[in-house]
């Protein structure tokens, strides 16, 4: 950071700990905080019911078919996203405090208060909106608007199952003969062909799921927000088959591990012995972060669902800008990462 302030107007930025005295702050001056950074998951979950047929018991006997007789409820997940997030961190908390030596005349903070810009309006940050917008759904079919009056007046259930499989069998039939071309009564166009065989097929589909059942798919977005504070292991969720989507304490869903390592690229500013003896006596209370790249993976059973690369500014530094950058004939434009808090690009203002 100093070789590039040096480079672009010859003032140095004293780089020093966040836990350095701030002895220059005054009384009055802008209260801020660096953010730490998080992870939101959009867990994206498809809930399939199963309701057997009227007449599945007779299945087999009449449609030579093995059906369930038992509603059963499951899900799955087919799909995880993960967005990167800030939240304020109040252990670093800070105060801009500056005299009329200084050319500061604006400070830019995100509405929860973290530190956007100096001598400039900053970008509030966003998130991107994921909701799950469903397809229209066909209306259902009613069986029993396409069954036959024998169907209807038979007198017991095995009967109308017999008859209904009957029925099917002659709609195959009939749908068979139309593509070979040997209907009775073929259709004029292509149109009236179409629209027939849509009419058998509504039928069959009908009928069938007097047998088979019916089975409706739903699809649900669940986010959870995740904050990684140290490395290790640690449960994200837990997924049943058979409930979802249930809480990290709860056994009866398998775990969702997420492990987080971090990949120290951050360098920490006062390594240098000879940067610990340096003290900034233009020292304003400015703060920024350098945060490291950490890497997140999510696994399950053994195996790997999902690998993450993101920086967090908690496994970083804090590093101290001097007043220095904002003197009477030349100040500075700064605009920091609204996600991580890092310094994004500095520019020379020219005071004259």
């Amino acid at each position: 950071m100093k070789d590039y302030i040096r480079k672009c107007w010859g003032l140095v930025a004293a780089l020093t700990l966040a836990s350095a005295p701030l002895s220059a702050q005054s009384i009055d001056g802008t209260s801020y905080m660096l953010p730490k950074n998080g992870m939101r998951f959009t867990v994206k979950v498809e809930k399939t019911q199963y309701r057997p047929g009227e007449f599945a018991q007779y299945a087999e006997r009449f449609m030579r078919e093995k059906v369930s007789q038992q509603p059963t409820t499951v899900y799955r997940i087919i799909g995880i996203e993960m967005d990167e997030t800030a939240v304020p961190d109040t252990s670093k908390q800070f105060k801009l405090s500056v005299d009329k030596k200084y050319s500061i005349d604006k400070v830019s903070l995100t509405h929860d208060g973290q530190l956007l810009a100096i001598n400039t309006e900053g970008t509030q940050p966003t998130l991107p909106v994921r909701v799950f917008k469903p397809a229209p759904k066909p209306a259902p079919l009613d069986p029993s608007a396409f069954m036959t009056e024998d169907i209807l007046s038979a007198g017991s259930t095995a009967k109308q199952a017999e008859l209904t499989a009957k029925e099917i069998y002659d709609i195959r039939d009939s749908r068979n003969a139309l593509s070979r071309g040997d209907a009775d009564n073929l259709p004029k166009d292509g149109a009236q062909l179409k629209l027939m065989y849509e009419n058998m097929n509504r039928q069959e589909t009908a009928l069938t799921q007097l047998f088979e059942g019916v089975t409706v798919k739903d699809t649900t977005w669940t986010q959870l927000s995740f904050i990684p504070a140290k490395e290790g292991r640690t449960v994200l969720f837990r997924f049943s088959k058979y409930y979802g989507l249930v809480s990290s304490d709860d056994l009866s869903g398998e775990p969702y591990f997420i492990t987080i390592t971090d990949e120290h690229t951050a360098k920490d500013p006062m390594a240098d012995a000879v940067e610990k003896k340096k003290e900034d006596k233009n020292d304003i209370g400015l703060r920024s972060a350098l945060p490291s790249k950490i890497k997140a993976v999510l696994t399950t059973g053994g195996r790997t669902v999902a690998t993450y690369e993101m920086n967090a500014a908690q496994f970083g530094f804090v590093q101290s800008l001097s007043g220095d950058l904002f003197g009477k004939k030349q100040s500075a434009q700064i605009i920091f990462d609204p996600l991580t808090g890092s310094v994004r690009s500095i520019k020379n203002i020219d005071m004259k």
